[in-house]
C-alpha cells in the first residue's frame, strides 16, 4: 500500500525572504507585510504557487520581501503583467502590490481594466496620500490643500477615492483596512483570497516621513471608536461601541449618523449592511470625517464570472511556445524593408 504524503503546512515565516526589509523605520508597510505573510499561511498558500507583482514605489518593494515568485515591473503596469501571469498560469495565486501614485496616476488605466475584466487576482493598494519614494510630492489621493514640493501653495483638485474608483470600474470585491490593525487586515486579506475574481483592498498606510498622521482623524486611539465603522455582512452599521449607527435619512437616499436612544431611535432603525448592494457600498465609501465615520471592512462583494481563459489555455506546451510565438508574429501580411544604395 502506497503511503500518502500529507500536505506541507507553511507558517508566516516561511513566506519571508532572505532580503533585508528596507523601508523607513515606522513605515506602515512593515505591518502590511506581516499581515500578508500571516494571511498566506492561514489560507494554505504555498510559496511555489504564489506570485506577487508590483510597479514602482515604496509598496512595490513587496516582491523582494516575500519568499514567493515575483515581478518588480514598471510604473503603473503591474495589472497588465499580473493579467498575463494569470492567463498563462491560471493555477498560480497572483497578487498585486501597488500604491496610490503607482496605481491611480500613471497606472489608473491599467487598474481600471483589470477591475472591469475581473481577472482572478488580489490587489493591495497602499494609500498614504503621497509619493513617498520620490520625496513627498502630492498624489492622486492627497486631500485638497496638501502642501508638498509639487504643490507648494496647496493642491487645488479634489482627491480620488480608491474604493469609489474600484466600485466605479466594476470591481466585484472592494474592501478597506488600516495598516496597523492586524487582526482585521488579516481577515480581509483572507476574504479577498477566497473571492473568485479581482479583489481590491485599499489599505490606509501611514508614511511617517512625508505624510505622517494624515489619517489621524480616524486612526488615533482617542477617536478610533467614534470615527471607524467596521462593516459586516448582515450586521447593523453600528460604531462608537454600539452607541451610534447609520440609517437612511427619512425621505432621502442619504446616510446619516444617529445616536441610539435619542429621539426614540433604537437599533431596529439602524441600516443592515448588505455587501451585495453596490449603491450602499458607494455611499459607505463616500463617508469621511469629521462628520461621518470611515467605513472599513468588506464594503462590496458580489461575485460574478471571472475573465475567461483562452480556449487552448489549459493545454500550453512550454516546449512549443517559441514556435507558437514566432508563428503568431509572422501571421498575416509581412514585408521587408531593404536599404537603398542612394539613401
Amino acid at each position: 500500500m502506497t503511503a500518502v504524503t500529507p500536505p506541507v503546512s507553511f507558517v508566516p515565516k516561511d513566506f519571508a525572504s532572505d532580503q533585508e526589509v528596507r523601508w523607513c523605520p515606522g513605515c506602515g508597510d512593515y505591518a502590511i507585510l506581516k499581515a500578508t505573510q500571516k494571511a498566506l499561511a492561514e489560507v494554505g498558500a504555498t510559496p511555489d504557487k504564489t506570485v506577487f507583482v508590483s510597479g514602482i514605489g515604496c509598496s512595490s518593494r513587496f516582491p523582494y520581501y516575500l519568499a514567493t515568485y515575483g515581478f518588480h515591473t514598471i510604473h503603473g503596469r503591474a495589472p497588465a503583467v499580473a493579467t498575463g501571469v494569470k492567463l498563462a498560469r491560471p493555477d498560480l495565486d497572483v497578487w498585486i502590490a501597488t500604491g496610490d501614485g503607482d496605481g491611480l496616476s500613471i497606472g489608473g488605466n491599467h487598474l481600471l481594466h483589470v477591475l472591469r475584466r475581473n481577472v482572478d487576482l488580489q490587489i493591495l493598494l497602499f494609500n498614504n496620500e503621497i509619493y513617498g519614494l520620490t520625496k513627498g510630492q502630492y498624489s492622486p489621493t492627497s486631500h485638497r490643500g496638501t502642501r508638498s514640493p509639487s504643490s507648494p501653495h496647496g493642491t487645488q483638485e479634489e482627491p480620488v477615492s480608491p474604493a469609489q474608483f474600484a466600485l466605479g470600474a466594476g470591481g466585484r470585491f472592494v474592501a478597506r483596512a488600516i495598516d496597523t490593525q492586524q487582526k482585521q487586515l488579516v481577515e480581509i486579506l483572507k476574504a479577498a483570497h477566497a473571492h473568485r475574481g479581482t479583489s481590491f483592498i485599499e489599505v490606509f498606510q501611514n508614511c511617517v516621513v512625508y505624510n505622517d498622521n494624515v489619517f489621524a482623524t480616524f486612526t488615533e486611539r482617542a477617536v478610533a471608536a467614534e470615527m471607524q465603522l467596521w462593516v459586516a455582512h448582515g450586521k447593523p452599521l453600528l460604531f462608537a461601541n454600539g452607541t451610534r449607527g447609520l440609517r437612511l435619512k427619512p425621505g432621502t437616499l442619504m446616510l446619516e449618523a444617529v445616536t441610539i436612544g435619542e429621539e426614540g431611535i433604537t437599533e431596529a432603525d439602524i441600516l443592515i449592511h448588505d455587501q451585495t448592494s453596490k449603491p450602499l457600498a458607494l455611499m459607505l465609501a463616500a463617508l469621511q470625517p469629521p462628520t461621518m465615520p470611515v467605513a472599513l471592512g468588506v464594503l462590496y462583494c458580489s461575485p460574478t464570472a471571472c475573465l475567461p481563459l483562452a480556449p487552448a489555455q489549459g493545454a500550453i506546451d512550454p516546449a512549443a511556445l517559441p514556435q507558437q510565438i514566432d508563428a503568431a508574429l509572422h501571421r498575416g501580411d509581412t514585408w521587408t524593408i531593404e536599404s537603398r544604395a542612394d539613401s
